[in-house]
């Protein structure tokens, strides 16, 4: 591969990478802000999580420019960039599924931040029924509906 082809690999390559990286950055910043009360940490989460993205994929990038793929410039270049664009893909899913688990997390930690309300004590026996008795069914709580088709309770065939 002539010095131009790799070059041209290399900047379409790191072109390619700027770019997913800053999408990834803009819709995980504003993904990340929803979940946390304060907007600048969901920035800086994602910031940390863009960077790793950067870091992993440009020298992905450096690997793949020293393989060999195919005889002349152009098929290389090609085969070159058509697995950089399959580890970009890969590297993205990655990088979601990272931003996911961030944003639960945090849902978590809000929940239990807020703690549990305490929920008022009843008692059972004073409690009214949750469904109607259906006829012919023993206690307060019927274990199934009766079918339409026969008007009793469901069995197997």
């Amino acid at each position: 591969m002539t010095t131009n082809a790799y070059l041209s690999f290399l900047a379409i390559g790191v072109a390619l990478v700027l770019i997913d990286g800053q999408v990834i950055y803009r819709s995980g910043r504003r993904y990340l802000e929803n979940s946390y009360g304060d907007p600048a940490a969901g920035a800086s989460m994602t910031r940390l999580v863009t960077v790793l993205f950067h870091l992993a994929t440009l020298g992905v990038l450096a690997l793949i420019s020293t393989i060999n793929l195919g005889g002349s410039d152009l098929p290389g270049v090609v085969g070159r960039l058509g697995v950089l664009l399959l580890i970009l893909a890969l590297a993205h899913a990655i990088t979601l599924g990272a931003l996911a688990r961030i944003r639960g997390e945090q849902e978590v930690e809000a929940v239990v931040q807020r703690g549990s309300r305490p929920q008022p004590r009843v008692d059972p026996e004073l409690q009214a029924p949750t469904v109607t008795p259906v006829p012919g069914q023993e206690g307060r709580y019927p274990d199934v509906s009766p079918s339409l088709e026969n008007r009793s309770p469901y069995s197997a065939p």
